[in-house]
């Protein structure tokens, strides 16, 4: 596909990168010579300087014969105005990052208005997956999956859990009482291993169960941990992700404080959200977070405009006992050193809004009817948790599981039919209308049909 994305910096670079691994052909427009620079020297994308919003510009970046234009500028208003003058010049479809509060509640006239397809708001976005992750205390992420019915957590394996030391075949046949989930995926020494039956996860494994929400809760429940629902939050930073998590949160009556250390962010989010306790200060402060009551809050989010603040913080919040710590990181590059030193639940906004608009960007790509709904990048973008739709005339459709070929590195992990959630085996079939959940260590798939055939 041709794809148009203005705006070169870190999510248009980002996406300029994926976008080209899938074999895509990309084009990129900004106005700095920097951002281009950098572009072409590590991009095979063609590039071009000017605005967005420039009818000129758009028509030498060929826009007229763009599947999909990417507006992706750190100006909600510039983005919105490019979309419009894509759609006006001949482009298919278009997508915008739309950030700003004030825009929320007229986002649909706005679409409407300005022919644009998609908005992404990456911060509201961030703010929803960090509020799935607020489910369990003891989970490092909770994906969802068929609106909500199926979903897939992770979780580091203890020595004590009742699953370490076995093959994974023999686990349920000791443990008959145990619900049964799907062992999806485990990574070890940041290899990630899509499980067999004679696999053993050890002790230090970070686990990837999937089912639905109730056997997930049973399951843990069996296994020792702690299930209870967290109902106070504390969050470091007055960001918009801040105010978007706040908002979701009182709205299921979480108890929720805010630590900003600017007085006028700290006076706008007193006003916006007067449900939640608002406090001027420095959230690096151990002194401040002690007495304003950090050991007795059950999460703490750490979502300040400095990665090395929050990752500080965030290991001081585990040492006081906090049973939830998530940490907001812009940088890939710290997350296995987080994760070998106890922090589990880590959130990119960049990732949350790249993978958002890839799994969009997919959907249009693919010819067949089975194309994405829904995408999860996995362990650092190793490998990726997918939702199809299967559709009539689908190849694979009224045929057992055990006469079709998976691709390598894959796995069906579940099926959902009329609401019903099953974990397949080798005589259940693929119908019309199925929600099928694939994990697979290849990236860049957009269609069912690219990872199961007829034997």
């Amino acid at each position: 596909m041709r794809i148009l994305i203005i705006g070169g910096g870190k999510l248009g670079h980002s996406l300029a990168e994926n976008l080209i691994e899938e074999g895509h052909d990309i084009t990129v427009v900004d106005r700095n010579d920097h951002v281009l620079q950098k572009g072409m020297d590590t991009l095979d994308a063609m590039f071009i300087k000017g605005s967005g919003v420039s009818a000129e510009t758009l028509k030498e970046a060929d826009v007229q014969h763009a599947d999909i234009v990417i507006a992706a500028t750190v100006g909600d208003e510039i983005n919105m105005l490019s979309c419009l003058t894509a759609k006006r010049l001949g482009a298919q479809y278009a997508i915008a990052r739309i950030r700003d509060p004030e825009y929320l509640t007229s986002l649909e006239f706005l679409q409407k208005e300005l022919y644009i397809d998609y908005v992404i708001n990456p911060e509201r976005a961030t703010a929803r997956e960090i509020s799935r992750m607020l489910r369990f205390p003891f989970a490092g992420n909770i994906e969802t999956f068929a609106r909500g019915r199926v979903e897939m957590v992770d979780f580091r394996a203890a020595e004590e859990d009742f699953l370490v030391g076995i093959p994974l075949k023999e686990v349920y046949k000791k443990h008959k009482h145990i619900p049964q989930v799907l062992f999806a995926a485990v990574e070890r020494d940041g290899e990630i291993i899509i499980p067999k039956g004679d696999f053993i996860i050890r002790a230090g494994d970070r686990v990837h169960v999937v089912s639905d929400s109730a056997t997930i809760t049973h399951f843990f429940d069996a296994l020792g941990k702690d299930t209870d629902a967290i109902r106070s939050v504390m969050i470091m930073g007055g960001s918009r992700i801040a105010y978007y998590l706040a908002s979701m949160l009182l709205s299921m009556r979480f108890k929720v404080s805010i630590i900003e250390i600017n007085p006028e962010k700290a006076r706008w989010l007193s006003e916006e959200l007067p449900g939640a306790t608002i406090i001027e200060g420095d959230g690096t402060d151990q002194e401040l977070l002690e007495s304003e009551g950090l050991s007795d809050a059950q999460a703490f989010v750490l979502l300040s405009d400095r990665d090395e603040e929050n990752l500080m913080a965030g290991f001081y919040a585990l040492r006081r006992g906090v049973q939830k710590v998530i940490v907001k990181s812009s940088r890939d590059k710290y997350s296995s050193i987080m994760h070998n030193m106890g922090l589990d639940s880590i959130i990119s906004t960049l990732n949350v809004a790249c993978n958002n608009i890839l799994r969009t960007v997919r959907s249009r790509a693919s010819r067949s009817y089975s194309a994405v709904e829904r995408m999860y990048r996995l362990m650092d973008d190793q490998a990726e948790a997918l939702e199809f739709i299967a559709m009539a005339g689908d190849p694979y459709i009224h045929v057992p599981l055990k006469n079709l070929n998976v691709i390598p590195g894959a796995l069906i992990g579940v099926i959902v039919r009329e609401g019903q959630v099953r974990i397949p085996f080798g005589n259940d079939t693929i119908e019309v209308g199925d929600h099928v959940v694939v994990i697979s260590r290849k990236l860049g798939l957009s269609n069912l049909s690219e990872i199961i055939r007829k034997g």
